[in-house]
């Protein structure tokens, strides 16, 4: 039986058929992606480079001699490459485990083509299980805590030692356990309406379009 470490090498390296040579590659944050970036330095002479969508995938990517662009200043991107905590038969997903979900989101909604890479272990038959990430602006946090107690969830902020985890954009999160989400589209609209939410790390309408499932047979590949 291969470890959840060797199938995350796996997926990361399959991840890389789907890289376009000569074009820039949106990178996603995590430990299944860190296998990715260590794969794609095997092929950076070909591409230009990555649009990344946080700081600890820009140091590795950076470190491993792979430039990075600013969102802002590049057009469509070919492909983005990211894992999830969830994804479901669909393509839809949770994802903010490691704390990106808003650049994560910010990258994908610029690329054409999202290739989630997981192992089997995140695929679901409903979102839910995996406490669902919510950056919110701290001002907001006890209302959109009691909001999400209407829903039947229990909200916590995710600590850092004894102070509230901060994010990239110097946010809080709060994840959200309790929810059964059966109907994802409908649920990431809603919660993005909310005052004081950044983003929700449902990702339905940025959903995957290919999922590479590392598994105890190898990687098998869902179309969405």
């Amino acid at each position: 039986m291969l470890t959840q470490d060797e199938l995350k090498t796996l997926v990361g390296q399959a991840a890389l058929q789907y890289v376009v040579p000569g074009e820039i590659v949106g990178v996603g944050t995590g430990s299944t992606v860190n296998k990715f970036i260590d794969a794609l330095a095997s092929m950076k002479d070909q591409i230009k480079g990555a649009v990344s969508s946080s700081v600890a995938s820009t140091e590795r990517l950076l470190a491993l001699g792979i430039p990075v662009f600013d969102a802002n200043e590049v057009g469509e991107l070919s492909v983005y490459i990211d894992g999830a905590d969830e994804i479901d038969g669909r393509g839809y997903m949770i994802k903010g485990g490691g704390a990106a979900l808003t650049r994560e989101k910010i990258v994908a909604a610029q690329s054409r083509r999202f290739v989630c890479i997981a192992d089997e272990s995140k695929l679901v038959q409903t979102l839910g299980k995996f406490p669902l990430p919510v950056e919110v602006i701290p001002m907001a946090t006890q209302r959109l805590v009691r909001q999400f107690a209407a829903l039947g969830g229990t909200a916590k902020v995710r600590m850092q030692g004894s102070e509230p985890l901060l994010t990239d954009n110097d946010q809080h999160i709060l994840d959200v356990t309790g929810l059964q989400i059966s109907e994802p589209l409908a649920f990431e609209s809603e919660v993005n309406q909310w005052p004081g939410v950044v983003t929700v790390g449902v990702f339905a309408h940025q959903r995957a379009q290919v999922c590479l499932l590392g598994t105890a047979s190898g990687v098998k590949t869902l179309n969405f």
